[in-house]
């Protein structure tokens, strides 16, 4: 018998939205050509860069690479606010919509009294800007959000995990992750969750096998439009992730 379940913990970057490729990506670019610097980052290139989990650290380690020292703070400081303001406005014009199926369950999730959070390696200022764009109708059915402005170590550590879990005051086996990526699913686990993930155009690039710990991997949540495929885990009739289906994925009680 699996436990009940009382709240449904939210990753952003490929999980809400695929804000990888087509936000982040676009986002640094701009911030490149703003600064006047030669870099164009095309998919191929971005695709490694995700191992390195943050923003900040990701544009750290490319420079590193690039120039062969670690970059000046002046140079660091500059591309990541600029970043950030291009991301901010992508965001808030609504460019980035959520994936197939989330609107549909953060709203049912919320009809149902359970609780949500965002646990996330963005920063606060990205995910209010995505509360404000794509997510502005599913935003209030949030009780916070756990972004990287508010750990010391960022996913695959499970701290942003157990701080929502603090929030909540829930065992951890009353609450299920919903994920994109290693790192999110190392991080969740970790934390003693169980998982649900949903690949992402960039998740989708690893090896099935490399999602073992998951309860269960789909493509996506699903619509009866679009029914989202299995690739792993119990069945799911209709083809859309519901709540009494999410539940079959927490632990037996």
């Amino acid at each position: 018998m699996h436990g009940a379940l009382e709240a449904i913990l939210w990753d952003v970057d490929g999980t809400l939205a695929e804000t990888e490729l087509e936000g982040h990506r676009r986002a640094f670019n701009a911030a490149f050509a703003e600064l006047g610097l030669p870099w164009c980052w095309d998919r191929a290139t971005y695709l490694p860069l995700l191992r390195v989990g943050g923003g900040r650290e990701r544009l750290a380690a490319w420079l590193q690479q690039v120039q062969g020292a670690p970059p000046s703070a002046s140079l660091l400081d500059g591309l990541v606010a600029s970043k950030k303001r291009h991301y901010t406005a992508l965001l808030r014009d609504g460019a980035l919509p959520l994936r197939p199926g989330v609107a549909a369950l953060i709203e049912a999730a919320a009809a149902a009294g359970l609780q949500q959070m965002i646990v996330t390696t963005s920063s606060r200022a990205a995910v209010a800007a995505l509360a404000a764009g794509s997510l502005a109708a599913q935003a209030s059915a949030f009780r916070g959000w756990v972004c990287g402005d508010d750990v010391q170590r960022k996913k695959p550590d499970p701290e942003g995990y157990r701080r929502a879990l603090e929030n909540l005051a829930l065992a951890p086996g009353r609450v299920l992750v919903v994920e994109d990526s290693l790192p999110g699913l190392s991080a969740a686990e970790s934390a003693g969750l169980a998982t649900l993930v949903t690949l992402s155009e960039v998740s989708q690039q690893e090896p099935l096998g490399a999602f073992a710990a998951a309860a269960a991997v789909v493509d996506h949540l699903g619509s009866p439009s679009e029914p989202l495929t299995l690739l792993r885990g119990p069945a799911c009739p209709g083809g859309v992730a519901t709540l009494s289906w999410l539940e079959r994925l927490l632990p037996p009680s």
